[in-house]
């Protein structure tokens, strides 16, 4: 596949190396923003499962350049974003990054110690699962993902805040909005255009955080339980009609269809992602192939069949060429066996011609006679 092969298909990945952003996911937030106005009067922010960190640059931008307004109007604070993540990141200019689990409550106590003990005003995850391909499995893993940035979120967001996480809209979503509403009297769904029509995926937009009286959060809590529901049997606000809204309008281009390069008279140029993985599991792979000697397409498969345990590349790359030689070894002792044996048979062929000749010579004598 070429380089720009890519960049035909998908316009906004083409446009997110163009602008800066190290993905693509970035237009998602700035078209919500744009929409629903999530980020006016923000001053501190959390991005949960923040890598590569799309997200938290979309909030540094943005936030900064609310305050820069606010500072012409008159005082006003510099903001503070803290993005979470499992996954190392490369740092970004005026965002805390922390490598932690959003299900343990620590995670909780660092981001409210960077905001001098004081809480967010807006929390976003557009995290996901790596998607199995088995829709029930996939949508469930999500919806737990949602609950547990959910959970995390009524420790860290002061009442009042927002609340903007991913979700993927499936035949009992429901459920996740009459959990949502708990917490959040406003709650709807929006689908950026950006977003591909094909995916299921869209973001629920929560406004004013008001949790019930005597709520106190806590991680023990999985907001949902595993005894069976009959949802037809939900009224009044566990069963909740959601307002669908999509964000943008037709003059967008559409994540669905491929544009070409030179695209809106401007002329194509390509450009290298803005950030690459820095710690990719592939890395020693990639390091291997640097032996050009090497030609791994040779090796005997029984390498890895007799070879269960964990190994590392370098000692499975060290005993496949040792079992290559060996079978290399085997070959040649073979062929100078059926090459001795081919000898014998020879020899034992003429002797029995041999044979064969001086009998008939005998008979014939005989008859003669």
């Amino acid at each position: 596949m070429g380089k720009t092969s890519k960049d035909k298909r998908d316009i906004y990945y083409r446009r997110a190396k163009e602008e800066g952003w190290r993905a693509r996911s970035a237009f998602k937030l700035l078209q919500i923003d744009n929409e629903c106005h999530i980020l006016d009067g923000v001053n501190k922010a959390v991005d949960l499962c923040a890598a590569p960190g799309s997200w938290s640059q979309v909030l540094s931008r943005r936030l900064n350049e609310n305050y820069k307004k606010a500072l012409e109007a008159g005082n006003a604070t510099p903001p503070k974003i803290v993005a979470v993540d499992l996954q190392a990141m490369a740092p970004m200019e005026g965002v805390i990054q922390i490598q932690g689990d959003i299900t343990n409550i620590n995670t909780a106590k660092q981001i409210i110690s960077h905001f001098d003990n004081e809480q967010a005003d807006l929390v976003v995850c557009d995290g996901a699962p790596d998607v199995t391909g088995l829709h029930d499995m996939d949508i469930y893993i999500q919806s737990q993902l949602l609950l547990a940035a959910l959970n995390i979120t009524t420790h860290i967001l002061r009442q009042g805040g927002t609340f903007v996480a991913k979700i993927f809209r499936a035949k009992d979503v429901t459920l996740l909005y009459a959990q949502l509403k708990i917490f959040f009297p406003y709650v709807y769904c929006t689908k950026p255009s950006s977003s591909r029509n094909s995916s299921i995926e869209a973001f629920v937009v929560c406004k004013d955080y008001s949790p019930p009286e005597g709520y106190e959060p806590h991680m023990l809590n999985p907001l949902l339980t595993h005894e069976p529901c009959d949802f037809n049997e939900l009224t009044g606000v566990n069963r909740v009609i959601v307002p669908f809204v999509v964000c943008g309008d037709l003059s967008q281009p559409d994540s669905d269809m491929c544009y070409p390069l030179d695209f809106e008279g401007k002329e194509y140029t390509y450009h290298e992602p803005v950030q690459t993985p820095i710690a990719p599991p592939y890395q020693e792979a990639l390091t291997l192939l640097e032996d050009r000697d090497t030609d791994f397409r040779r090796f005997d498969v029984n390498v890895v069949v007799d070879n269960l345990n964990s190994m590392t590349i370098a000692d499975f790359k060290k005993q496949a060429k040792q079992k290559h030689k060996e079978i290399n070894e085997n070959k040649v002792t073979k062929q100078q066996d059926n090459k001795n044996d081919d000898n014998n048979e020879d020899i034992l062929g003429l002797d029995q011609l041999m044979s064969a000749h001086l009998s008939d010579e005998t008979d014939n004598k005989d008859n003669t006679t």
